[in-house]
Parts: C-alpha cells; structure tokens; sequence
C-alpha cells in the first residue's frame, strides 16, 4: 500500500482515495499489518469514505489482526452507521474474531454489543 493512500484511508479522506482510485489504486492493497483501506476507513469513523471504496469494489471481507473484518473494526469503535452500511452491502456478519480474548469468536453483533451498541447487536441477530 502506497503511504498517500494509506495515509487517505487513515484520515477517511473520500476526495483522496477517489482521486487515488482513478489513478490506478489497488482498493484492495494491505498495508503492513494486513489492514485494507477499507478496514482504515472503518477505524477513522468515514462513511463517505467507506461508501467510496465499496463502490469501487472493494473486498468487504478481508481480515487482519484478531480476524477482524472492516465491519468488526467499524462495531469495535462505534460507528454504527459504517456497520449498518456494510451490511447492507453484503459484508459477511457471520465472521468470527480470533486470538485476542475480547475478539475470540465473537461475530460484529457480539462485538457491536460489547461497544454498547444494543440496537444494532439486536437488529443484526435477528
């Protein structure tokens, strides 16, 4: 992953990865602990940015450390509106973290629960 487009994913900068993505940008490239932009978005809290790489494909359904997806860093950080959003794009719900005590085999409900984010944990395990 090149440093600007990490840098715009990390900063939910949408206008940046646009401009990125039509230069050619992998929406999918990793950076060095296995995180997507996607995933990066997630965590700066952008639906805009978000929004921009899911409709340029990008994978909803890679995991990095802890087998966290996108959607599980989103619920982790409280971004109910990104989980929501995700899901309705079709991100796999049923995924489940690894390793880490307060992520082993919990599902973006699970987790989503344990942000405080009662509603969404009860929309999505219905």
């Amino acid at each position: 992953m090149k440093p600007c487009w990490e840098q715009a994913a990390r900063d939910g900068d949408a206008e940046s990865l646009s401009a990125q993505l039509s230069a050619g940008a992998d929406v999918n490239g990793l950076d060095r602990y296995g995180q997507s932009a996607l995933m990066l978005s997630c965590l700066a809290g952008s639906l805009e940015a978000v929004s921009v790489l899911v409709r340029a494909g990008a994978n909803l359904d890679i995991t990095a450390k802890y087998c966290l997806s996108a959607a599980m860093l989103a619920a982790v950080n409280g971004h109910e509106e990104i989980v929501r959003f995700l899901h309705s794009a079709g991100a796999d719900f049923s995924l489940r973290g690894c390793g880490a005590p307060g992520f082993h085999e919990k599902t973006v409900a699970d987790l989503a629960r344990a942000s405080g984010l009662e509603d969404l944990a009860r929309d999505l395990s219905s």
